[in-house]
Parts: C-alpha cells; structure tokens; sequence
C-alpha cells in the first residue's frame, strides 16, 4: 500500500475529540483519521453507485409534464416554504 502524505489543519475542538476518540478506540490519532476518511469515502462511492444505479437511465425530461398534472392549492397548514426558501426563488 502505497502513503501519501498531507498536511491537515483542524479545529482544536475537533482534533481534541478525535484524539480522545483514537485513545479510547486504542490506536493513533493518525490511524484513527485514515479510518474514519476511509469510512466517508466508502459511504460516499457507495451512495453515489447506489443512486446512478437507482436513477437508471431516467434524465428528468418527463418530470415537467408529471409536475403539470399537480393541482394549483395552497399547501396545508405546516407544509409552506419556510421563508429563506421563499426568497432565492
């Protein structure tokens, strides 16, 4: 296996967790920061296999005509665009 070196620059509050989690985990804070990079890289490949795979060959070209079909109604009570969400359209 092959190592590359890269400079990482933390918050003091998140090293300090990390190092307190690699301590309890009983392995370096080195170690314990390879793994858990590892750990996010291999949720996010398997996320993005998963969903090009459930989108198959879908392009979102029928979307419009299906989103045409929705009646025109207020939304209920606690189903509004919150505010913020109102402003960037």
């Amino acid at each position: 296996m092959s190592k590359a070196t890269y400079p990482l620059k933390l918050p003091a509050s998140v090293k300090e967790a990390a190092a307190r989690l690699a301590k309890s985990d009983g392995v370096s804070l080195n170690q314990w920061i390879a793994s858990a990079v590892a750990q996010k890289v291999g949720v996010m490949e398997t996320a993005e296999t998963f969903l090009a795979a459930r989108a198959g060959s879908a392009r979102g070209t029928g979307l419009a005509s299906i989103l045409h079909k929705v009646a025109d109604v207020p939304p209920d009570a606690g189903d509004e665009m919150p505010d913020i969400l109102k402003n960037q359209e």
